[in-house]
């Protein structure tokens, strides 16, 4: 068996915490799936000392994130502290300069800074992998650049926001109020204890912007997209919906129209019970893509919480585990 696969782990909050525990309890399972050991080597998070249901007592801890990205003894850097700039992107960049592959769930800082960092990649032969930065469980980044690579996108959307998603269906379901079922979401992991980027639309928006990135065009951002959430939708407003058979639901969608410009969006809509969307509750995602020759393809799963976001996770891990990036340069460039 090939040398261990050393692993530099940045943040244990709910999606950290399970990726760190996955690594360590199914040792033995997830090597046998990558064909070589993977091993944290060292971690870093704000308070080392926190209960998080994993035992990280015999890691050596850092407490600067970019100095954990810096260390000799890592191959792979897996970011999950989250933030558009700050330490999370200081530690990115040092990670690639040093031709350490970054695994990323921060959907925020690729928005913001793809040009900047995929030339970083580029030019230091490190890969950047990001499936868990969109939808979860949901393979939609692989199906993207892979299955659909040989087509023409035209039409990205979809439901990208689980917690926006189960405080809508639990508003409809059990007529509870806004407030109540998104303290149900906190409590069940699905949201955050601020929930401000979910409820007002822009972590669905950038999730939006890496998905037409990828479809469509690196140079798309994110002040290209109208952006409104669901902070403002009342019991009432889902209880007519219902009445009238139909729902509400975040709606992502971004379109390249005949004259090669942008159609692209982020807003509650009111579906008829046939739409495709209009059935889909709870935590769970949907996204349809549009192409040719392919045509349509929906892709359905769930779209928040510890154990899809790890899972996206683990599957990029073991993707960089399999192919030998570190020879290979680059496996995951602009499509």
């Amino acid at each position: 068996m090939r040398r261990p696969l050393r692993i530099g782990l940045i943040g244990l909050g709910v999606v950290g915490a399970e990726v760190a525990r996955l690594l360590l309890v199914e040792q033995k399972t997830l090597s046998a799936q990558a064909g070589r050991p993977l091993e944290i080597v060292a971690y870093s998070t704000r308070d080392p000392h926190k209960q998080r249901g994993v035992d990280l007592s015999k890691l050596p801890w850092v407490a600067s994130p970019a100095e954990l990205a810096a260390r000799e003894d890592i191959d792979i850097l897996v970011e999950l502290m989250g933030g558009a700039d700050g330490p999370a992107l200081e530690a990115a960049e040092v990670a690639l300069k040093a031709r350490k592959h970054l695994v990323t769930a921060n959907k925020a800082m690729l928005a913001k800074h793809w040009a900047h960092l995929f030339a970083l990649s580029k030019k230091h032969h490190a890969a950047i992998m990001f499936e868990a930065s969109v939808c979860a469980g949901i393979p939609v980044v692989k199906v993207l650049r892979e299955g659909l690579a040989g087509n023409r996108i035209s039409r990205i959307s979809g439901i990208l926001n689980g917690t926006c998603n189960y405080i809508l269906s639990a508003m409809a379901e059990r007529g509870i109020e806004f407030a109540d079922a998104l303290k149900e979401a906190q409590n069940l992991g699905y949201a955050e204890a601020d929930p401000t980027l979910d409820i007002d639309g822009w972590d669905t928006a950038h999730k939006l912007i890496v998905l037409a990135k990828l479809g469509f065009d690196p140079a798309i951002t994110l002040e290209q997209i109208p952006v409104k959430g669901i902070r403002d939708i009342t019991l009432a407003d889902v209880q007519a919906a219902k009445v009238a058979g139909k729902a509400i639901r975040l709606v992502a969608s971004a379109e390249k129209k005949a004259d090669g410009t942008y159609a692209m969006e982020v807003a509650p809509k009111v579906l008829d019970a046939a739409h495709p969307l209009a059935p889909v509750s709870g935590p769970m995602n949907a996204i349809t893509i549009d192409a040719q020759p392919v045509q349509s393809c929906t892709l359905i799963g769930p779209g928040a919480g510890a154990g899809p976001t790890a899972s996206a996770v683990l599957a990029d891990i073991i993707d960089l585990a399999r192919f030998d990036i570190l020879l290979e340069g680059p496996l995951y460039l602009p499509r």
